[in-house]
């Protein structure tokens, strides 16, 4: 059985990186790998059931956070909320708006998470490009922006912030010596595209982004934007404060706008209500994109169960080398495993193996690494998840137009710190 799962997850996995030659909706293979994964997870391990409810505790965790994101989103751009940035990004030219874009992400993926970023910036990039293929490119570099600005955040991505709780570094400390790197694999692959993309962006029409016939008024437009705006920033102050689970402030902070957009359309038109109610723009939300989450996860979660990843966490501990290069070498490879196989676990079974001391470059470069080594292949992170499933971006296309360039900066950055750690420790 132990065998048989991992030729089960490599099959289901093959599956989803086909999904369009062999015809099967992803989300259809995901939640099928899932449950079939936990079928021979409990053959094999009996005792493994009573992980099930834990692991599908951090699945929902992860599950609520994103359906409020999504649907806050949604209430922001139903209102034109993000007019008040689109309308400011003049620029159509490609190779000087994937510059733009790519760097406000980076910065807001630091800010609030790479997850919440890039569900914010694929919604304001359907405002900008009309073109499906281009936008499929903007929306990839999306995901690169927004691991790389998370990886150096002690809030930015969940891998970070399970070190940072954990005590493995300071704030002030991971900042100060994982920014350049991630600028760096940001801005390799961004220099690579700049030369390779020309000419210009097609908008879409007004006339397409906005077909009710109730009229957005300017200061609604600002009022919601804000709202939905300080809602997103509210999550990591609210996480701080309580110490509770980040889904609960994302879900607090919809409820809020839920209640503001419901007194501010009281005494509007019934037809116009209803489109801009929170409960017309919940059928809006990408369920097949949730559901994908769900049995992704929870087919890593079986594996993480039944000693998968501890068997090869601790393979990669046997690696001949010596101190530092040892544990550089594995750090880089745990960051490109993390492409195929959640980071999280990864990063939970590291900590698990290795007992080094707060501030220990070990934790620096494993956050670094684990933030930006998913960018590789599409699903490797939750931001990757979440473009894909909104973009419908076909795995195979990232693979042959994207993985290359995001290997590209990630080795890049990874060979920025290793040279910092020879200069400045």
């Amino acid at each position: 059985m132990f065998t048989l799962m991992i030729v089960v997850f490599v099959i289901g996995y093959a599956c989803i990186a086909l999904e369009h030659p062999i015809g099967i909706n992803k989300s259809a293979t995901a939640l099928l790998l899932g449950t079939l994964m936990w079928v021979l997870g409990v053959n094999y391990m009996p005792e493994a059931h009573n992980s099930l409810v834990e692991h599908l505790g951090e699945v929902a965790e992860i599950l609520f956070f994103l359906m409020g994101a999504m649907t806050i989103v949604e209430i922001v751009d139903v209102h034109e909320g993000f007019r008040i940035i689109t309308d400011r990004i003049s620029t159509t030219k490609k190779s000087t708006l994937i510059w733009v874009i790519s760097l406000i992400t980076f910065f807001m993926s630091a800010v609030l998470d790479n997850l919440t970023t890039s569900i914010v910036m694929v919604a304001l990039l359907r405002k900008l490009i009309d073109n499906r293929q281009d936008r499929w490119m903007f929306a990839s570099m999306v995901i690169l922006a927004a691991n790389a600005g998370g990886a150096w955040s002690p809030i930015g991505d969940v891998t970070t912030i399970m070190l940072w709780i954990a005590g493995k570094f300071s704030s002030e400390h991971i900042i100060a010596v994982t920014i350049v790197s991630s600028i760096v694999s940001l801005i390799v692959p961004l220099a690579v595209l700049s030369f390779m993309m020309k000419g210009n962006v097609s908008r879409p029409a007004v006339a397409e982004q906005n077909t009710h016939r109730y009229v957005i008024q300017p200061h609604e437009r600002k009022l919601i934007f804000c709202l939905g705006v300080g809602a997103l920033l509210f999550v990591p102050v609210f996480k701080t404060i309580t110490h509770l689970p980040p889904y609960l402030g994302m879900l607090g902070g919809l409820a809020m706008l839920w209640i503001v957009t419901g007194f501010l359309h009281k005494r509007r038109p019934e037809s116009d209500t209803n489109f801009l109610s929170v409960n017309n723009i919940l059928g809006r939300i990408d369920t097949p994109s949730i559901l994908f989450f769900l049995g992704i996860l929870m087919a890593v979660n079986a594996l993480q169960t039944c000693g998968h990843l501890a068997i090869l966490s601790a393979s990669l501990d046997k690696i001949p080398l010596g101190e530092p290069n040892k544990y550089y070498l594995i750090t880089v490879i745990i960051g490109a495993l993390s492409s195929i196989v959640d980071n999280v676990p990864l990063v939970a079974a590291a900590m698990g193996m290795y007992d080094f001391p707060m501030n220990h470059y070990f934790w620096e470069f494993l956050a670094y690494a684990a933030g930006t080594g998913g960018s590789i292949l599409i699903i490797g992170s939750a931001a990757g998840v979440a473009v894909m499933g909104m973009e419908k971006i076909d795995f195979i296309w990232y693979l042959k137009r994207i993985s290359w360039l995001a290997l590209l900066g990630y080795l890049a950055g990874a060979l920025t710190y290793i040279v910092q750690q020879a200069i400045f420790r």
